[in-house]
């Protein structure tokens, strides 16, 4: 889960949560794609809170230093994305750390009392190309499975 959904305090307690992680090798520039889709269920209206506070969280500290292992900063933001299920966001994160950058974008959708979220696992700079296409595939096994 991106750090600024991890927190409950942002999110609530959801009443039920599943988590997947997805890659793809096959990428022609030699760089695989690696993800984690996240199903988090509300009993409540936490999924609308939620999507609210993410994008005041960003606008208020879209800056952020990581106190682990070689330091580093994560730097997020809101960006152009598809527009999918009740409200969507795609939150651009960057993390630097020496002369290295990486990118873990996420989109997450919010159906109902539900959040989809699909976030990549760190590629380098410009490699979301797979994100939008995997949330809506995402979002149409939700739709039609429920899971």
């Amino acid at each position: 889960m991106i750090p600024l959904l991890s927190a409950t305090r942002l999110t609530g307690t959801p009443s039920a949560m599943a988590a997947a992680t997805l890659s793809y090798d096959a990428d022609p520039d030699g760089w695989g794609w690696v993800g984690n889709e996240f199903l988090r269920t509300y009993a409540d209206d936490s999924a609308r809170r939620a999507m609210t506070d993410l994008r005041a969280f960003i606008g208020r500290c879209p800056t952020v230093a990581s106190s682990g292992l070689g330091g580093g900063r994560y730097r997020f933001a809101v960006a152009p994305g598809p527009r999918l299920g009740d409200d969507s966001i795609h939150v651009s994160c960057s993390m630097t750390s020496g002369s290295g950058t990486l990118e873990c974008d996420s989109v997450l959708v919010r159906i109902g009392t539900t959040l989809v979220v699909v976030q990549e696992q760190g590629n380098k700079p410009g490699g979301n190309k797979y994100l939008t296409q995997l949330a809506e595939a995402a979002l149409r096994r939700y739709q039609t499975t429920g899971s």
